[in-house]
Formats: structure tokens, C-alpha cells, sequence
């Protein structure tokens, strides 16, 4: 058959025959970003009609003229983010930029006249020494994916073996930083780990370094092995805690990201043995990861069939959430022809805001409803088991304003299902809490517990009440309420500092089916044996310590949290199992056959996914032994698969074995083993020598 004549790619709506760019309107204009043009000429250069590549020549131009090409000015070289704006603000546009025009060259470059290839290549060459200088740290992950995808490329691009090599070193510095913790500093976010993972990905596809290439699937596996555990298979989304998100994914406005997880199986972003990982796990399970220990930043999620929950140990972004919870809910919405059946997920996710303030515009708003973003303006310190949790806020920076609280927001539950305070159902919104009550919320399939512990008066107003906002059921916790003034006392260094402010609460979920109403669960919580402490106030001089101490045991269950208020530190979690820890990654379920069960625990324990830098993982009834870096393993015994690997830069022996045999594989570097069905393939750096046993 003949091959079809190519046509046209479309021009998207929001093409502007007048600027060659993508536009947006908000309230305060209409704006063009460049790297959303560079992402569209390099479309229309795939496309490749002559009709896409007259039309791309303009695109670029328009591009290229957001570069800055002053020498004088300190970024010379990066992109404004807006052909709008008259200077370089936002650091982060030339990776955006490059990360397009990179690939469209080492692509496509002979489809563009030969005057526009070198202006493009100039100008590639000049943010890459633009990213030399920021350097950026290796802690933030997204920008560092594209500082090594752009760098990497670029370099083999420019035929410049220096840029290159500095590619290759920053992507083995990322990965060593990584493995001292587990899971990258930027953990488990909606949107910033598909930056990371599309890096990843356009780097197998395009870098010429063959060692680069093997350690960007290794580690595009370890992310994806999380990123599939963490979708919650009752809602198709990505179970909390977040270290970012944007307000449409964090209550659910988005298509679930279940359908994001398996078109990067459709396009081979993720391998596809993820797939396994999203279909054969237990129906509930706890997964905890470590971010980076150094700063004390840890993640931890339970899945059951009707909701997830996740609580971090720590805040690290205002964009973070901290303590989330995804449940099943019927349909809010009236059927139709259209929607014969709609299942919308209900949300519960906190935030502690100053000034009363909902919802307001954000710089990198593309369209309205991204603007709307209820930033966490708090400090926090968690820790959970199973289906409980202690939070604590601190109204840490809050030095002058009309109001500090914490809030509680179930999502579209203005007018909930059920709600209860202790024993009295409410009935009418707004509601009071008193003190040492209890509030229940039922919705959907789940109920959900929250008992309002110490809370810092910085005023003579510090109401908790439930209210109706915009739509959503919000529970307010307020450490001050009242009029703007300035709170000497909580400026350090001072005069007056007797340590941060706090909001501390415990948080309960429990699926509906388990208590006949919500009396009855604030009942049984009540029942439990809840302890809490606090040190005597003193004026801080710079050394010491107060204590808050909170823990709540039930059911030969415990769970508490030791926080130093003057220095605001987190000094100690535990749990039933006693002191938490920093897994790097430990999934593990009780929720086995008995015979699989048996295994799991022979085999050291109930986990189906572990890392360790310790030499021994166990997982799915296998065991991995290597003595080096970031040592992982996952494993389903119902399909015959498990995955090792490590991410060692010495080559090492790495040993597998699993309940169907075992295989030592020598002199591997970074990279993995493959155990399927019996047939074993080993993917690593280094000359490994694979010895089946």
C-alpha cells in the first residue's frame, strides 16, 4: 500500500496568528509562554509538511526572541517565561525550552533551512552554559531530570564531549544523592514526577552514552515501581502524601492518574512489567518511602479497596499535602445519556492558612481553574499507622494578619451525608466544636474522625467550627481570629520567643461499613487512651528545648510524635512497631494466602517491594543480596517476576533468589535484573557475567 500523504498538524485554539505563540487570557492580560511555543514548533517539525515547516519558522523566531542575549545580564542565555515579561525571573525556562529543542534537532534539525539550524544551535548553546551556571542542586528533581536530559543531549548534539561529560556526572551525582535516601527530594507529586520520568524517557530514546542510557531506565523503573503503588486502584488516583501538586489534581478536577500511569506503558515511558505492579498487589497495604533523611523528610501511604491515606513526616513546599485522604464516593453529579454512571472520588486534604484566605491567582496559571491553588502556608510534623494519624501545624511564620488556622477540607461535601459532633448529628452548618470534641464525617464509603488536640492562643478568639465554603465541608481549627496586628512574641530572634505556635489534631478513617453511624466511631475512639504534653513556657536564649508530646493508643495500637517547639524539630515518631524509621522503600501487606504468607515471612518479612542500602532486600517471598548502593527489589509471585537492581557505581555481585531458583550475576554496575517466569536478562553497566543456579 502507498505510504498516506502527511497533512497538516492542526492548529491547536489557542494559536495566535499574530505572535506565532500559544496565548492565555487571565484578568490581568493575555500571555504567551515560550516554552509552551518551543514544545509546538517541535511538533509541527515532526510533522513535517511543508505547510508545518514554513509555519514552524515563524514559531521559532518568536522562541528564540524570549532568549535573553545580553552578555551583561546575569542569566545570559535563559528564556523569559512570558514573551511578555522584560527580564529573566523564573530560573527554570531555558530547561523548559531546551528540553524541546534539544530532540527536535538531534531529530529533525535537516527538515529546517540551514540559517535557521545555526540560529537554533547558537541558542541551544548558549542556555547550556546558562544551566552550567545555575548548576542547579541536585535536590530539586524535576529541573535536575532536565539539567541532565538537556546537557547530556546538547552536549552530543553540539559534538562538545565537555558539556556532554558534565551531563553524565550530573545524572550519577542525582542518583548517588538519591540512593544515600531512597526516592527523590521532589517525592511522589502528580505533576513533577512525569517531568522527571519524560526526561528519563527521551534520554533512552536519544543519548548516545551507552552507561547513561542503562542507569536512566534503572531509575525510571525505581520511580515508577513507587509511582504505581502509589494509585489508589478504588479512585485511579495518585495517593497522597505529595511534595507538589496543583489544585485541579488535589481534589480530583483532572482525569485520574491511573489513565497517566498507563499511557506511559502505551508509550514506553515506564517498562512494561509496571503493569504487573499495578494489577498484582494485596487489596491493602502501607507503603513508606524516605525522600531525604538528612532533613527528616519521609512519606507514608496506606491503600485499602474504599480510600488511601498519606501522611509526610514533614512539609517541604507550599504546594505540599501533607495529610490527604482519597475515598470512593458515588456519584455527585445526576446521570446521563453521556454519563450513564460517574463515580467522583471524595478528598480530604489540609491546609494552613493566614488571613482567611481560599483560593487566588499563582504565576503559571495557563488557564483559570490552574490559578486556583490554596497554598499550605503552615509548618508540619506527622506520622501515621495504618488508618490513624497525629498531625501538627505551627503558625511558623506568622507575624501579623487578621487570622492563623488550620483547615480541614472535604471536597464538594457542603452539604455532607452525615456529620457528627461526638454524640449530636449536625444538622445545620456553620457548627461549633467545643473542646475535646470529636467531629465524624460520613461520605461515601468511608467515615473519617478528627479530634482537635493542643491549639496555641495567640488571641481571645480561637474558634473550631465547621463550615460550608464554596462547595466544600471545611473543619477550621484557629490559633488566632481577630484584628491585624503584629505578634511581637513570635518574631526569633526576639525578646519575647517562647516557641512556635502549634494546631495538633488526630485523624481516624475507617470504612463506612464498620460503624453503624458516626456516634458510635467517636465513641470508640474515645475509648482509646489519648496522652498529651506540653513544657512550661519560657523566653527562649538560644538554647533548650519544649517539648509537645501527643500519642494515642487503642487496641494494642499506638502512635505518637515528640516535637521541639523552640527550634521547631521533630525529635521522635513511633508506632505499635516502635520507633519509625527511613525506609527507602518498604511495601509490605498482611493481606496474604497463608502459604505466600509463609514465604514472605521466611524470607525476612511481608514485604512485595523493599530497598536498602544495608546489602539484603526481601520482597514476594526473594531475596537480593549486593553490597552496594541502593540495593531494590519487587517481586509478585502470582506472575513469576521480580525486578533487583542497585545503583552502585563499582560493578558488584548481586544475588536473586527467588522461590523458582536463583541467579548470581558478577561484575554488575548500576542496572537490573530481570527474573521472568524462570528466563533471566540483566540490563547493567559494567561487563556483569549472569550465572543461573
Amino acid at each position: 500500500m502507498p505510504t498516506p500523504t502527511p497533512t497538516p498538524l492542526p492548529l491547536p485554539s489557542d494559536y495566535n496568528p499574530e505572535t506565532h505563540m500559544l496565548v492565555h487570557s487571565v484578568e490581568t492580560g493575555r500571555y504567551h509562554e515560550s516554552r509552551k511555543a518551543a514544545r509546538f514548533a517541535a511538533e509541527l517539525v515532526a510533522n513535517g509538511t511543508a505547510q508545518d515547516l514554513a509555519l514552524a519558522e515563524k514559531v521559532l523566531d518568536a522562541v528564540l526572541a524570549c532568549q535573553e542575549t545580553d552578555p551583561a545580564d546575569p542569566h545570559y542565555g535563559n528564556f523569559y517565561w512570558m514573551a511578555e515579561d522584560s527580564h529573566v525571573e523564573d530560573l527554570n525556562a531555558v530547561e523548559f525550552c531546551l528540553e524541546y529543542l534539544i530532540p527536535m534537532m538531534l531529530r529533525h534539525s535537516e527538515r529546517l533551512a540551514e540559517p535557521l539550524q545555526q540560529r537554533v544551535l547558537a541558542a541551544i548553546r548558549l542556555g547550556l552554559d546558562e544551566i552550567r551556571r545555575l548548576d542547579v542542586l541536585v535536590a530539586y528533581s524535576n529541573i535536575t531530570a532536565l539539567d541532565v536530559l538537556n546537557t547530556c543531549l546538547g552536549g552530543e548534539l553540539l559534538g562538545d564531549p565537555t558539556i556532554a561529560s558534565r551531563g553524565y556526572t550530573k545524572f550519577r551525582q542525582w542518583i548517588g544523592f538519591t540512593c544515600r535516601s531512597g526516592h527523590p527530594m521532589e517525592y511522589n507529586s502528580p505533576t513533577y514526577t512525569a517531568v522527571t520520568l519524560h526526561a528519563l524517557h527521551i534520554l533512552t530514546e536519544l543519548v548516545q552514552d551507552a552507561d547513561t542510557r542503562i542507569r536512566a531506565r534503572a531509575f525510571a523503573a525505581r520511580l515508577a515501581v513507587s509511582a504505581a503503588l502509589h494509585i489508589h486502584p478504588g479512585t485511579g488516583r495518585w495517593a497522597a502524601p505529595h511534595s507538589r501538586a496543583y489544585h485541579p489534581s488535589v481534589v480530583g478536577a483532572t482525569p485520574p492518574e491511573m489513565e497517566r500511569v498507563q499511557g506511559w506503558l502505551a508509550d514506553g515511558t515506564i517498562p512494561p512489567w509496571i503493569a504487573d505492579v499495578l494489577t498484582d498487589r494485596p487489596a491493602r497495604y502501607t507503603i513508606s518511602e524516605t525522600a531525604e533523611r538528612s532533613r527528616g523528610i519521609g512519606f507514608t501511604t496506606r491503600i485499602t479497596p474504599a480510600w488511601a491515606l498519606g501522611v509526610a513526616s514533614t512539609s517541604t513546599h507550599n504546594q505540599s499535602d501533607v495529610c490527604m485522604l482519597h475515598y470512593t464516593r458515588p456519584s455527585v453529579e445526576k446521570p446521563s445519556v453521556e454519563k450513564p454512571s460517574i463515580e467522583k472520588p471524595g478528598v480530604l486534604y489540609t491546609r494552613y492558612v493566614f488571613n482567611d484566605k481560599w483560593f487566588g491567582d499563582f504565576y503559571h496559571a495557563t488557564d483559570r481553574s490552574q490559578q486556583r491553588n490554596l497554598l499550605d502556608e503552615g509548618a508540619f510534623y506527622g506520622v501515621m499507622e495504618d488508618n490513624r494519624a497525629i498531625g501538627v501545624y505551627a503558625a511558623q511564620s506568622f507575624l501579623q494578619g487578621t487570622s492563623a488556622k488550620a483547615t480541614f477540607i472535604w471536597t464538594g461535601c457542603a452539604e455532607p451525608e452525615e456529620v457528627w459532633i461526638d454524640g449530636q448529628q449536625v444538622t445545620a452548618l456553620p457548627a461549633d466544636l467545643p473542646p475535646g470534641a470529636t467531629v465524624v464525617v460520613g461520605s461515601g464509603d468511608v467515615y473519617t474522625a478528627i479530634r482537635p488536640l493542643t491549639r496555641t492562643a495567640l488571641g481571645k478568639e480561637t474558634p473550631a467550627r465547621l463550615v460550608a465554603r464554596e462547595g466544600d465541608l471545611v473543619l477550621e481549627l484557629h490559633n488566632y481570629r481577630g484584628p491585624d496586628k503584629r505578634f511581637w512574641e513570635q518574631r526569633w530572634p526576639g525578646a519575647f520567643f517562647q516557641g512556635v505556635p502549634i494546631c495538633a489534631y488526630y485523624l481516624e478513617v475507617s470504612d463506612r461499613s464498620d460503624y453503624t453511624n458516626g456516634a458510635e466511631m467517636a465513641q470508640a475512639l474515645a475509648g482509646g487512651e489519648l496522652s498529651e504534653s506540653l513544657d512550661a513556657p519560657y523566653t527562649f536564649p538560644a538554647e533548650g528545648e519544649r517539648h509537645y508530646s501527643a500519642s494515642y493508643s487503642r487496641d494494642g495500637q499506638t502512635l505518637g510524635i515528640d516535637i521541639d517547639l523552640m527550634g521547631w524539630r521533630l525529635l521522635r515518631r513511633w508506632d505499635s512497631r516502635g520507633d519509625v524509621g527511613w525506609p527507602m522503600l518498604s511495601a509490605f501487606s498482611e493481606d496474604f494466602p497463608a502459604e505466600a504468607q509463609r514465604r514472605r515471612e521466611d524470607s525476612g518479612a511481608l514485604y512485595f517491594a523493599q530497598q536498602s542500602n544495608e546489602g539484603r532486600v526481601a520482597a514476594a517471598g526473594a531475596v537480593a543480596e549486593c553490597a552496594a548502593a541502593g540495593l531494590w527489589l519487587w517481586g509478585s509471585e502470582s506472575v513469576g517476576r521480580w525486578v533487583a537492581g542497585h545503583f552502585g557505581e563499582e560493578a558488584a555481585t548481586l544475588k536473586l533468589t527467588t522461590p523458582e531458583g536463583s541467579v548470581t550475576v558478577a561484575g554488575m554496575g548500576a542496572g537490573l535484573v530481570h527474573w521472568d517466569r524462570g528466563e533471566v536478562r540483566v540490563e547493567a553497566t559494567g561487563a556483569p557475567e549472569v550465572k543461573k543456579d
